[in-house]
């Protein structure tokens, strides 16, 4: 249920509606807009309509959320949620992309991809220290070497990092060179570890799973914001259906269709979408025209000996030009990269 509070409450009469919710035991989240504030109380509604709301003062009105995900609806936050990460800011008009390597393989290697995709216009750097894999005998990553190598690359650029975390109790140690958490599709649904990073005072980028509705999708987002971690970015990379030619099907349409129902940013990663190189570029830019928040780019220095991914990361130079034709999109869009 949602209470907004008439034009010009103060902090007081906020906080005296949260501290009588809290004795009730309902979780309290206050959403504070350019023109309203609204107090979202999560719990048993028979609790909540005894508790008589509308006859507090402050209080112009009390609305239901009819939906299952509660914090994540736009009835709880209408406008936009922007997240800023260093000078960047995702959910704005500017298009923010994040590349870099599936893996973290070498120091020499990271580096040489961070300095390029930052020339290009990157605003975040990519990069797997911890990697889950459909096979046992792949690569599983370099653990905490990856990530002192992810923070060289950032001490060295400027670019901050977004990495995976796939186990709770690597939170701690991801947390200490992290900017931002990403959670992979196959952990979308794992309950224990979105509650971990909810608790995380850094922004956590959820992938979509496999096989995951929308609803579901966003219902995951919420366990994060239930535990106060209002940071979620949402990111589609394709989902499995029985076509073969591509990795994943790319639902772009779900772009649009989470704006109207969410207020979180949305990005794309056409990468793991489609699988392959030469497809990556056509659909980052109708990822552009469908209005997506942002990038996620694989981006290899040599993709023939990848040791993750190869066959769907772009070469320096590859990159560089599609840079150039997003630029010119989002120009066209009258948006900026």
């Amino acid at each position: 249920m949602i209470i907004v509070l008439k034009s010009g409450s103060t902090q007081a009469d906020i906080d005296h509606i949260s501290e009588k919710l809290h004795e009730k035991g309902l979780k309290v989240h206050v959403s504070q807009g350019e023109e309203r504030t609204i107090i979202g109380a999560i719990g048993d509604e028979r609790i909540l309509r005894e508790a008589a709301l509308a006859a507090y003062p402050a209080v112009e009105k009390v609305l239901p959320i009819l939906k299952p995900f509660k914090l994540a609806s736009r009835d709880f936050h209408k406008e936009d949620t922007r997240i800023t990460i260093g000078d960047t800011v995702i959910g704005s008009n500017e298009i923010c992309v994040i590349a870099g390597p599936c893996s973290v393989e070498t120091r020499e290697g990271l580096l040489e991809v961070a300095r390029s995709v930052k020339k290009s216009g990157a605003k975040l750097l990519r990069g797997g220290a911890f990697k889950p894999r459909s096979s046992p005998y792949a690569f599983q990553g370099l653990g905490e070497e990856g990530l002192r190598y992810l923070a060289q690359a950032r001490d060295e650029t400027g670019l901050k990092v977004v990495t995976e975390l796939m186990d709770p109790r690597d939170a701690e140690l991801v947390d200490r060179y992290a900017d931002m958490i990403q959670i992979g599709a196959r952990n979308m649904s794992n309950f224990n570890l979105l509650k971990e990073v909810g608790k995380m005072k850094k922004p956590v980028l959820l992938k979509r799973g496999l096989s995951s509705t929308v609803k579901e999708w966003l219902m995951s987002a919420e366990y994060i914001l239930d535990e106060g971690n209002m940071d979620v970015i949402l990111c589609e990379r394709g989902v499995r259906t029985f076509e073969t030619e591509t990795r994943n099907t790319l639902d772009l349409s779900c772009v649009p269709l989470v704006q109207g129902m969410s207020h979180l940013p949305i990005i794309v990663d056409p990468s793991h979408a489609v699988g392959r190189a030469d497809l990556v570029a056509p659909m980052c830019m109708a990822a552009v025209a469908a209005g997506t928040d942002g990038l996620l780019i694989e981006v290899h220095e040599n993709p023939e000996d990848a040791l993750c991914d190869g066959p769907q990361s772009l070469r320096l130079e590859d990159f560089a030009s599609l840079m150039k034709n997003i630029k010119s999109l989002a120009r066209a869009l009258g948006r900026e990269l």
